[in-house]
């Protein structure tokens, strides 16, 4: 899953491709990168982020959304919490809706179920705004298992069937490095739910602190992080750097399977 912040403010890349000309042009070289999804996102989620206007979201990223659909038939996500938004990019040809309030405000779940499209749900403690400001559990895994059994089952309430759920448990969305870690060591605790998993490293502040912020640094360490994750169980990668964490998968995989892919 690429990343496409069609933003000025993700923490990021935010800026890049503010304008729909270079969103689309960014999304076709992932594409072209052998990204399976672009992920479609016209609100920063980053830690201290405030909302945007629905308004603002939809002119964000419903244009840029037609417009991949014009050039590409790669499955497109919205990452968005709005439901309007949902709404037209389902009829603007997005495939999936990636929540990082898991359908949590009012009319997510009832537009999701009415899209019949794929829906992930992320654990995040608090709201982007606060979920940085001293984030604690009892017990991380178990407290990020309920949230998933409740939010599984109120979408089973409103019609949307198990086979359409990703889940997310919110890397760096309401945790601290050290939950970071363990989310990462702990990651196929997650199967018992039958579900694909989705996990998001990328360029994020646990990766920062290790190496420092510097691109290159960044770039290698969000690509060994994810791969860790995939070879703990997860199946859907978000990712800025496409090419080179494709490189870092198919490497795995040869030496896994002992032979070349």
């Amino acid at each position: 899953m690429g990343v496409l912040n069609v933003t000025p403010d993700s923490f990021s890349d935010g800026g890049h491709y503010f304008e729909a000309d270079a969103a689309v042009e960014r999304a076709l070289t992932m594409v072209d990168e052998k990204a399976d999804i672009v992920d479609v996102g016209g609100e920063s989620t980053r830690p201290g982020a405030m909302s945007v206007s629905q308004n603002s979201e939809l002119d964000r990223v419903i244009p840029v959304i037609e417009r991949i659909r014009e050039n590409s038939d790669v499955c497109v996500s919205v990452d968005t919490s709005n439901p309007e938004v949902m709404r037209q990019a389902a009829l603007a040809g997005c495939d999936i809706i990636n929540d990082v309030r898991s359908l949590a405000k009012e009319g997510a779940l009832e537009t999701a179920a009415a899209s019949g499209l794929t829906v992930c749900l992320m654990h995040m403690k608090g709201e982007p705004s606060n979920m940085q400001d001293n984030p604690t559990y009892g017990n991380l895994i178990d407290e990020i298992c309920d949230f998933f059994r409740e939010r599984i089952s109120a979408c089973c309430a409103a019609g949307i069937e198990s086979n359409r759920l990703v889940i997310d448990p919110g890397f760096g969305f309401g945790k601290t490095m050290l939950h970071n870690f363990e989310l990462i060591n702990r990651l196929g605790q997650f199967k018992s739910f039958g579900l694909p998993i989705l996990i998001g490293v990328s360029r994020k502040s646990t990766i920062k602190k290790i190496l420092g912020d510097f691109e290159k640094t960044l770039k290698v360490g969000s690509v060994t992080a994810a791969l860790i994750a995939s070879l703990n169980g997860a199946k859907v990668l978000r990712v800025h750097d496409v090419k080179e964490t494709v490189a870092s998968l198919r490497i795995a995989q040869c030496i896994v399977r002992e032979k070349l892919i």
